[in-house]
């Protein structure tokens, strides 16, 4: 084994030590569970905040939203936030309405960056054509506009 490692240079012999840190943090703070609200991250409900019901198994779990029927998604299909919602198991949509609409997540997670981000991203894909060549005037009227100033601060 040492000969391996001593004819090819691009590998280096393990560590057998393991290092112990003594103030060592957990490296997730986003854990899946039931009342941790997520974003679909694919398909058809792409960008749709939706709240974790029931753990179905390790791959799987229920989820639901105020404006969309129950339905079981991959674990591979949402995106976790920091936001979570103090829900029984598999609650009603009314208790889980009053719930969002008390803690207020909704508006929290609208507020956010990530939230607006989504909400850019919708606005746009809703432009007609000519909204997009209106978009493209504007922007090339700021250019000339950004250029104009520049060529004055340098004289």
């Amino acid at each position: 084994l040492a000969r391996f490692y001593g004819l090819f240079g691009l590998l280096s012999k393990p560590n057998r030590r393991r290092i112990h840190t003594t103030n060592s943090k957990m490296p997730f703070k986003r854990y899946i569970e039931i009342g941790r609200v997520c974003v679909c991250n694919y398909g058809s409900d792409y960008g749709k905040l939706v709240v974790i019901v029931d753990v179905i198994d390790q791959q799987r779990v229920l989820v639901d939203a105020p404006d969309m029927v129950r339905a079981s998604y991959s674990v591979k299909r949402l995106a976790l936030t920091d936001l979570v919602v103090e829900i029984q198991r598999i609650p009603k949509k009314t208790a889980l309405v009053k719930a969002l609409e008390a803690s207020g997540t909704i508006a929290k997670f609208s507020s956010s960056s990530w939230g607006q981000k989504i909400a850019i991203q919708k606005a746009r894909k809703s432009l007609t054509d000519f909204d997009r060549f209106k978009v493209m005037v504007a922007r090339v009227k700021k250019s000339a506009i950004m250029k104009r100033e520049v060529a004055k601060a340098r004289k």
